[in-house]
């Protein structure tokens, strides 16, 4: 496994990677770090589909907030190395925020994420948040070239807006999501889980216990989007729900479930903790 720091060190790697190896393929696994089981879980797959997996860890700070928790954003080197080599993959990249921002915050090319798509859920709460991702995602790209970029369902408004940016610049490669892992009892793996007392990981469940009522309901043959939501709403009682909507995949409301279009999303918060998880139906 190699390690790389600075981006020019990078970009020569994957530069000898191409001209040696032109009929091979890289996967690109985008990390903030604090690696768990559904990190592990998209490198698995970039492996099992691409010649050359990379995993960048970069806690990007355009996507925070001024309130929110980039400083105490956990943040674990040396746990990240072992991961990434006991997974397998070929390169690591870990560079500091100079590397990625060289220039001048006046000077940076900035971005802005399509608007029916990023004001809303996430990017009502956190303005300013998705443009942040697609800056540093964008970065990725170019400095990868990878084939393809695998991320996670959990992060499903992420998910869809990096897409929709794939398409509409005609970006040369393939975003592969990757379904949501979780613990035994069913609760989304977060990097924020760690933030969690137990009492607090308990009360947690009753996130993914609010899906599981709702696919339960679903199979009996409910779709009426505000009958579903009133029973998720019970399981989620006691906690603070910031959002439990049903959209479709353009994020837009729908007053029925449909299959293969709608997506069923949660964001509440426990002991402080913002979580998230979601139902892709």
């Amino acid at each position: 496994m190699q390690i790389f720091t600075t981006t020019q060190d990078l970009r020569d790697f994957i530069c000898r990677f191409k001209s040696q190896n032109p009929a091979k393929t890289i996967g690109l696994v985008p990390t903030m770090g604090a690696l768990h089981k559904g990190h592990l879980s998209l490198m698995e797959e970039s492996l099992a589909t691409c010649d050359c997996s990379v995993v960048s860890i970069f806690v990007n700070p355009t996507q925070f907030g001024e309130n929110e928790d980039f400083n105490q954003y956990p943040r674990k080197r040396e746990a990240d190395l072992q991961v990434c080599a006991k997974a397998g993959v070929d390169v690591v990249f870990i560079p500091e925020v100079h590397q990625m921002y060289p220039l001048d915050s006046n000077l940076q090319i900035t971005f802005n994420a399509p608007k029916t798509m990023a004001n809303v859920l996430e990017g009502k709460a956190r303005p300013g948040h998705f443009n942040g991702v697609l800056q540093i995602v964008l970065k990725l790209f170019n400095l990868v070239a990878p084939n393809k970029a695998f991320f996670g369902q959990k992060d499903a408004q992420q998910l869809l807006i990096i897409q929709k940016m794939v398409q509409d610049l005609f970006l040369p490669l393939q975003i592969v999501p990757c379904p949501i892992v979780r613990n035994e009892e069913g609760l989304a793996l977060s990097s924020r889980n760690a933030y969690l007392s137990q009492e607090g990981i308990q009360q947690a469940l009753q996130i993914s216990a609010s899906l599981n009522a709702v696919t339960k309901a679903i199979m009996r043959g409910i779709k009426d989007s505000k009958l579903l939501k009133e029973i998720a709403l019970e399981v989620l009682e006691g906690l603070e729900v910031e959002y439990f909507t049903i959209v479709n995949h353009a994020l837009q409301e729908m007053e029925q479930i449909q299959k293969d279009s709608t997506l069923i999303l949660v964001a509440a918060r426990v002991e402080g903790v913002r979580l998230l998880d979601n139902l892709w139906f």
